[in-house]
């Protein structure tokens, strides 16, 4: 009869430290959440792997083992996790249960003077078993329920728990109460200091990963602004020939309306009224790169047949930067069309700017109609483009942008509607 609970017991603690893991590596590496595929999967291989330890009774640490490759293959199948990262937390995962676990059978020894905790064969040692269980499953409630915990919260309260593991396992070599065996101290303690170092080697891997992002996304940044730069200078300088040949163009009219040549006139006034329209359907903001992107994102819009509608109100003589702007208005414009444009019907095919003034405060609103849903991967939403290249980091450029401002980018959908709002904070300049 206790054979066969220790062994249901055992099953149901495998199940719980491999599903545990699966969310920690959920949160930890901005994997996909575990669905029940995974959890099935991981507690259908627990099930294996205590079967398999108590029909040829291999030592514990084969448990573990068997364990860290099982949570491996779940993580990188089902939640499509980095493998590296997750075989590492995986590893120390597990060490760090078996220690933890250890030291709940050892201080509960030394509290009822009983060595019978550290035997988790019996009905005490299953005690010292299940509240580090316990609280692994109050561990992932928490995770669930406070969604928003940042890195450096996380890194506090891990490095907390090491140091207190450390300080445990010290105090636990000097009681006299309970007899361990010197090389099981020793042991544990080296165990607890390699535990510490993983938290740190983690925490510097998640500053290198973070520094190198930035690094990537400046650089596509800057792809990104050279590119509309590059067209608003070929812009400005079909304009300055334009304005630099206007007496030419004068006495060419002039030539041809004197000698009755009308017809000749208008056709050479069809052939400049290209970039003359460029000149005179800017909407005038007070930023070049604010004038040029909103009108040459109108001129895509006609072009795709896309209803373009544009309300400004934009304050004169800020803070804010142009190339702050190109990253902003130029990426969520794009967005837009790129949404709107998918649909099949003209009619349904919109896109709304709106950028408003409050206070101190610039709000600027696009909204389009979308084809499909769009899709959050990471965390983030996933591009529908499907291309590589400088595809994906629009969003993410626009609000590094933003940031610089005390800004930020919200977006939401309803209906048919998609809407990004960029929200920044900004001080009037001195005029010169």
């Amino acid at each position: 009869m206790m054979d066969g609970l220790i062994l249901f017991s055992d099953f149901t603690a495998s199940g719980v430290r491999s599903v545990v893991c699966l969310f920690l590596i959920f949160r930890l590496l901005s994997a996909r959440k575990p669905e029940w595929k995974s959890i099935a999967a991981v507690l259908a291989g627990s099930a294996a792997v205590s079967v398999i330890l108590s029909v040829t009774e291999l030592p514990d640490y084969y448990r573990m083992a068997l364990e860290i490759i099982l949570i491996f293959v779940c993580a990188g199948y089902f939640q499509k996790a980095d493998t590296r990262m997750s075989l590492f937390i995986g590893i120390f995962y597990e060490i760090a249960v078996s220690f933890w676990q250890f030291l709940f059978a050892a201080w509960l020894g030394v509290l009822f003077c009983s060595p019978a905790f550290l035997d988790y064969e019996t009905g005490n040692g299953q005690i010292a078993v299940w509240c580090i269980h316990l609280l692994l499953t109050a561990l992932v409630w928490y995770l669930l329920k406070h969604p928003n915990i940042s890195g450096k919260e996380a890194f506090r309260f891990v490095s907390v728990i090491a140091a207190a593991g450390i300080l445990a396992i010290v105090t636990l070599s000097v009681q006299t109460v309970l007899a361990i065996a010197d090389d099981t101290l020793y042991m544990w303690t080296i165990q607890a200091v390699v535990l510490m170092m993983s938290v740190m080697v983690f925490n510097m891997n998640r500053q290198y990963e973070t520094e190198k992002e930035l690094a990537e996304l400046k650089t596509e940044q800057a792809k990104l602004l050279e590119r509309d730069y590059t067209t608003l200078n070929n812009t400005y300088a079909i304009n300055a020939k334009l304005i630099h040949d206007f007496h030419n163009h004068i006495g060419v009219l002039r030539q041809l309306l004197s000698h009755n040549r009308t017809d000749e006139a208008v056709q050479y006034l069809d052939e400049l009224q290209t970039p003359v329209k460029e000149i005179t359907d800017r909407l005038w903001t007070g930023d070049e790169t604010a004038d040029y992107l909103i009108n040459s994102k109108a001129a895509a819009a006609e072009k795709n047949g896309i209803n373009y509608q544009i309300q400004v109100e934009f304050p004169r003589h800020t803070n804010l930067k142009s190339t702050d702007l190109c990253a902003i208005l130029g990426n969520l414009l794009d967005n837009a069309l790129e949404a709107a444009k998918q649909l099949p019907d003209s009619g349904q095919k919109f896109i709304r700017l709106t950028i408003r003034r409050i206070n101190q405060m610039l709000i600027i609103k696009v909204e389009n109609s979308f084809l499909t849903p769009p899709v959050k991967q990471d965390g983030a939403l996933k591009t529908s483009k499907t291309d590589n290249g400088l595809h994906g980091w629009g969003l993410k450029s626009a609000k590094t942008a933003a940031e610089k401002y005390d800004g930020m980018i919200q977006t939401s959908y309803d209906g048919n509607t998609f809407r990004a709002v960029a929200t920044l904070s900004f001080q009037h300049a001195p005029t010169e």
